[in-house]
């Protein structure tokens, strides 16, 4: 299944690898073909080992492919160029003190800024702007490494918003996040999508993707095997059975209880109004929606 959203529109960034192979042999990915275009929020699932964030990571060449080619705002990146893709696809990692580098939150935003020539007040003035927009301005004199989890994901988030990228990529951005926390990461997630960026995100919590994103695309075995809206993808029973996922909450609830699924809900909020328009039970819909899994 696969759903074209190009509609003749150029690319920010175009990933097509033949071949992606670590050094121990395993092949990471193959016969990859992804591209993220203007305004979207794009998910990436599927079970571990499927290869998500070896995509992600080739997208701002911080891998490259074996053969194949990345093109990111209309050029062609070399081991010359590489500093263009950083720049302009920002990526958080899962594990955040990975990208904390510095004595305090501010110096640490500074620090991309820093390593591109700007300095002094300009550079201050644009940290402390990428800071408020993911409300953690209150950070800015705390140690990064004794933040939350949480806390290093928004300041991580704030490091690549700093240098004004067009595209952010996210490695599991809700991994390991208690409840409010992740709230809060999905909160600035479509807080930048809505300033013009488009995001990228891997997750295991489909719940999530189907809140968030506009396109779904399914990994199995190293290479892309689905890709559609939400609705598209998350019906798509056997394409789900081969990435070893279950379809979120919503759609497993309104199955189990009888409902017509051609409306095709695929979030809490989707089913609740779905009995709503029944006059059905929703709160007890809702309560077992809440407890249910991904599953995957």
């Amino acid at each position: 299944m696969s759903t074209d959203r190009s509609e003749e529109r150029t690319p920010l960034v175009d990933l097509q690898c033949k071949a992606h192979t670590y050094p121990d042999g395993t092949v990471g990915m193959h016969e990859v073909d992804f591209s993220v275009y203007p305004d979207e929020v794009v998910a990436l699932v599927g079970g571990n080992g499927a290869g998500k964030s070896t995509l992600l990571e080739h997208l701002n060449a911080t891998l490259v492919p074996d053969k194949g080619e990345l093109v990111v705002d209309g050029t062609a990146i070399t081991e010359d160029n590489k500093a263009h893709a950083r720049k302009a696809v920002g990526f958080v990692f899962q594990d955040a003190d990975t990208q904390l580098v510095a004595p305090t939150v501010l110096d640490d935003v500074l620090f991309g800024l820093q390593n591109y020539g700007m300095a002094g007040e300009e550079a201050e003035r644009r940290a402390r702007e990428a800071l408020a927009t993911v409300d953690a301005a209150h950070l800015e004199d705390r140690v990064p490494h004794y933040l939350s989890g949480g806390e290093k994901r928004l300041v991580g988030l704030a490091g690549v918003l700093v240098l004004e990228p067009s595209v952010v990529v996210l490695d599991e951005p809700l991994a390991g996040l208690d409840p409010e926390r992740s709230r809060l990461v999905a909160d600035r997630i479509r807080q930048i999508h809505e300033e013009g960026i488009s995001v990228v995100l891997s997750t295991h919590d489909l719940e999530f993707a189907a809140e968030v994103a506009d396109r779904v695309c399914v990994m199995a075995d190293g290479n892309v095997v689905g890709n559609g809206t939400p609705r598209e993808v998350f019906y798509d029973d056997e394409l789900l059975e081969r990435a070893n996922l279950h379809p979120p909450a919503a759609i497993r609830v309104a199955r189990d209880a009888g409902l017509d699924t051609g409306a095709r809900p695929v979030t809490e909020a989707d089913l609740v109004a779905l009995l709503s328009d029944r006059g059905a039970p929703s709160e007890t819909i809702r309560a077992e929606s809440l407890d249910g899994s991904s599953g995957d």
